[in-house]
């Protein structure tokens, strides 16, 4: 009974020293309430953010945690292309808008090199060894490990260091994506840090802002990435908002405009989209409007339309955001005055 009672005392001085020390830190982490370790959720996320980002080139490698490293060779479409400068990308999307209605196709030759998300540089020789790394790229992003491009932060930035008693050992200040991606790979189990806040960044849709604590960069990353995500839905709509335009004829089903539906002025029009992104109205009479469109996107998607010649139907001009679409059916809001709009509809 006399151990029992020892051990007993011994554990509930524990329990109090333990409690003593962890006011202490609870103290302390009040004072640098930012304080991170090598596991942390602000860790991850400055990780992610500083990143190689290699997605400018998507559209060749479809790989948006490497790039291709300039000069390199490739068929695009059963053209060879010799890619010597980022100007030479021109020469790709030539190809690629050539017909909206292809299936484009980017065959790489090796050997070339890439680099990395870790900004790395690897040759590649053969497809083995380049699947691997686009399969590697498509698990990080799966398992969220992949670089969030949809937050830049302005550089330089300061970040206060620690040992594990919260006592500061030093500052380091960081000036480049690089430089801070090499920092948060290498915070050691032995050290704590800190952001000396605030800092400037700038997320997806160019909106600038201002960040004065962990929890703050953290829910602008999560806002910005379903931001992001919002962007890639409507890149994708765009695209096939263009398949449907080119491979169809249109008539104008419903133009209001002040009130006013007048769409009868164009029920004689039959209007063809064709894939130089040229557009052409003819009715019964054989009377011929040309014009001009252009399909975007950003948090929607935009047509923009622009008629010459023919009083009437330059009414239309004007860049419409695309409210709705499905096979048959193009619904329009004119940007400029949210009462105004349009709808296509195929025939």
């Amino acid at each position: 009974m006399k151990k029992l009672k020892t051990v007993t005392g011994i554990a509930l001085m524990a329990i109090l020293g333990f409690t003593s020390c962890q006011n202490e830190i609870d103290d302390v982490q009040g004072e640098n309430p930012n304080t991170n370790s090598a596991n942390s959720t602000t860790t991850s996320y400055l990780k992610r953010t500083s990143m190689y980002d290699g997605s400018f080139d998507d559209f060749l490698d479809g790989a948006s945690c490497s790039s291709i490293l300039l000069p390199f060779s490739a068929k695009v479409n059963g053209v060879q292309v010799s890619i010597f400068s980022q100007l030479d990308y021109q020469q790709v999307l030539s190809i690629f808008g050539q017909s909206n209605t292809d299936q484009d196709a980017v065959v790489l030759q090796f050997p070339f090199k890439v680099k990395l998300s870790n900004y790395t540089e690897a040759n590649v020789t053969n497809q083995t060894e380049y699947n691997a790394i686009v399969n590697a790229c498509s698990s990080a992003e799966a398992s969220g490990q992949g670089a969030i491009s949809s937050v830049n932060i302005s550089f330089p930035i300061t970040i206060l260091t620690y040992n594990l008693s919260l006592q500061q050992t030093g500052s380091i200040v960081i000036t480049s994506e690089q430089q801070l991606y090499t920092y948060m790979s290498n915070v050691s189990s032995s050290e704590l840090y800190s952001v000396n806040y605030p800092i400037s960044t700038t997320i997806a849709d160019g909106t600038k802002m201002t960040i004065s604590s962990d929890a703050e960069l953290q829910a602008a990353i999560n806002a910005s990435l379903k931001t992001e995500a919002t962007m890639a839905e409507a890149t994708q709509n765009s695209k096939k908002l263009e398949t449907i335009l080119v491979n169809g004829k249109f008539k104008v089903d419903s133009f209001v405009s002040a009130g006013v539906n007048s769409a009868s002025n164009y029920k004689d029009f039959t209007i063809d989209f064709a894939n130089n992104l040229s557009v052409t109205a003819v009715n019964l009479l054989s009377t011929t409007v040309n014009g001009t469109y252009a399909v975007s996107s950003e948090l929607s998607v935009f047509l923009k339309l622009n008629f010459s010649g023919n009083a009437t139907f330059t009414l239309l001009n004007n860049t419409w955001k695309v409210t709705s679409f499905t096979a048959t059916t193009i619904t329009l809001q004119s940007t400029t005055n949210a009462a105004v709009t349009l709808v296509l509809k195929q025939i």
